[in-house]
This record gives C-alpha cells, sequence and structure tokens, in this order.
C-alpha cells in the first residue's frame, strides 16, 4: 500500500518575491530546500496562513544562502506568509522509519 507522508517542510516563511513574468513554480533558495530536504522539482503544497488559501506547485533551486521563497507564474496573486511542505510517497513497511524534516 502507498502512503502521501510529509517529507519537509518549511514552516512560516515568508515570501520574498513574487514573479508573473515566470513559468510556474516556488523558487527556493538552496540552503533551505538542502534542510528541509526538499529536492528540485517535488510536487509542493502551498498554504497560505492569512487567508485559509492552498494550491500546489513544484519546486525549482533558488540561490544557495539568498533567503528567497519566491512564488511564479499565475499563483503570484496569491503571494503572501506561505510554508510549502513537501509530500513523498512511501512504501509501508518505509514510512515508520522516515521522519519529516521540519524547521
Amino acid at each position: 500500500m502507498k502512503y502521501d507522508m510529509l517529507a519537509g517542510k518549511i514552516h512560516r516563511a515568508t515570501v520574498t518575491d513574487a514573479n508573473l513574468e515566470y513559468e510556474g513554480s516556488i523558487s527556493i533558495d538552496h540552503d533551505l530546500m538542502d534542510a528541509a530536504r526538499i529536492p528540485p522539482f517535488a510536487k509542493v503544497h502551498i498554504w497560505n496562513i492569512t487567508n485559509g488559501e492552498r494550491f500546489e506547485t513544484y519546486t525549482i533551486i533558488g540561490k544557495r544562502g539568498s533567503g528567497e521563497m519566491v512564488i511564479n507564474d499565475a499563483a503570484a496573486h496569491r503571494a503572501s506568509t506561505a510554508p510549502p511542505p513537501a509530500s513523498g510517497g512511501f512504501n509501508r513497511p518505509a514510512a515508520p522509519s522516515k521522519q519529516p524534516a521540519a524547521m
């Protein structure tokens, strides 16, 4: 059986920019992606803690050490404080040993 489980989370991150001219995705500082174990091109859920709105996109690597969290394309209209957790699929025997990385 397959379960979708939390793999990593960047809690209460602040969106630093929004770019309507870029096609899709969220750009995240490479250091933050490493610390939260979120790989490039992973599907992530964006949760706006201000209004409860949620959407999905994929990650792209931002400049290391920049602290950037950039919402791109049409989703840029939704930019606010948003923690993007990454979900990953694990087979049941492996799931109990996997602990999500949260920061």
